[in-house]
């Protein structure tokens, strides 16, 4: 929090698996500082599609194929690869030379230069839903400073307990990102000083598929959420993350007040809005396979893939989490943990 603290505009970027931390901090210099220099993020630049095809094709057989490893030693080339090409900024519109890297505002937190790629099939964005490419799951929460020690802490015991390769999969995304938040009276903003935790990782196009290690990132996920009660990014996460997330906005009334009196039609309303504030009943299932997607807890083995080896368990350090795990016992369990 210190770090946060002392900079205007500081996060952190944190790879679990490698035990290493990356500080990256912002701030602001004369207007008429040297420099002028571009934020071109490298995730989002276009890309020949059978380029991310194939990248995607090698992630999903790693995965399928249940090799931890191999996604650690992608992952490691992958995070000394964007750290060498600064993450994609550019020191002359041309090159990343090093740091620091100086120039204006609008140029730096804009990034990206799939905004203006021409709308043909030679050059695509990663996640364009054209082609068989990225596809993931985002599990973004905030929690407040004063246990976001301990959260860290939850995360190294799982480490410790399951190896570092249990942990790689988010190093194939950038892996975590921490940004720290200033408390705010917004009613729908933190009522409290908060960091929050970016995580990014694996998401088959099949539903009813199970994850590599898709019970560690279930475990954070219910750390998170129900342990430390943080509160879920309002434009990403998986449904479960929403459970109980109006509760956590001290000025949500007071909110919900404005949004009758300026919007009493609902025009700007829909299910899933009315859902996360309270209004509405979040879309969870009870299905076979609800879990996997993120669209229930599982409180039994139906809610994983029992036939593939994924059943319901508590969790290992969280004990009251309900998470899928890949087990060898056949023991079924049918009653809610």
């Amino acid at each position: 929090m210190d770090f946060g603290l002392t900079h205007e505009f500081a996060d952190l970027t944190w790879h679990p698996s490698h035990k290493k931390v990356v500080y990256r901090k912002d701030f602001r210099v004369p207007i008429d500082t040297k420099g002028d220099a571009v934020n071109d993020f490298i995730g989002f630049r276009p890309i020949d599609p059978l380029v991310i095809g194939a990248v995607r094709a090698v992630e999903e057989s790693l995965d399928e194929d249940g090799k931890a490893e191999g996604k650690c030693g992608t992952g490691k080339i992958q995070v000394a690869t964007l750290s060498a090409l600064g993450n994609g900024l550019k020191n002359n519109d041309i090159l990343f030379t090093g740091y620091p890297v100086i120039g204006f505002h609008h140029r730096h937190q804009t990034s990206g230069t799939c905004l203006f790629t021409d709308d043909d099939d030679c050059s695509v964005c990663a996640w364009d839903r054209r082609i068989h490419g990225e596809f993931f799951h985002q599990t973004t929460i905030a929690i407040s400073s004063s246990s976001v020690p301990q959260f860290i802490s939850d995360i190294k015991s799982l480490r410790r307990i399951l190896g570092h390769s249990s942990l790689c999969n988010s190093d194939l995304y950038y892996g975590i990102i921490l940004c720290f938040l200033r408390n705010s009276t917004t009613f729908l903003d933190e009522p409290d000083d908060s960091v929050s935790f970016d995580i990014t990782y694996y998401r088959s196009h099949d539903p009813t598929r199970p994850r590599l290690n898709e019970d560690v990132w279930e475990e954070i996920e219910q750390m998170a959420v129900v342990k430390y009660g943080g509160r879920p990014h309002w434009g990403k996460n998986r449904p479960v993350a929403f459970i109980g997330a109006a509760a956590k906005y001290p000025g949500l009334h007071r909110f919900l007040a404005v949004k009758k009196k300026l919007d009493p039609k609902g025009l700007f309303s829909n299910a899933w809005s009315d859902a996360v504030l309270g209004v509405g009943k979040l879309p969870l299932l009870d299905t076979p396979g609800c879990a996997l997607d993120g669209r229930c807890i599982c409180s039994t083995d139906v809610h994983c893939a029992p036939k593939l080896g994924y059943r319901c368990r508590p969790g290992r350090v969280f004990f009251e989490a309900r998470v899928c795990r890949h087990v060898t016992d056949d023991i079924p369990q049918h009653e809610e943990l």
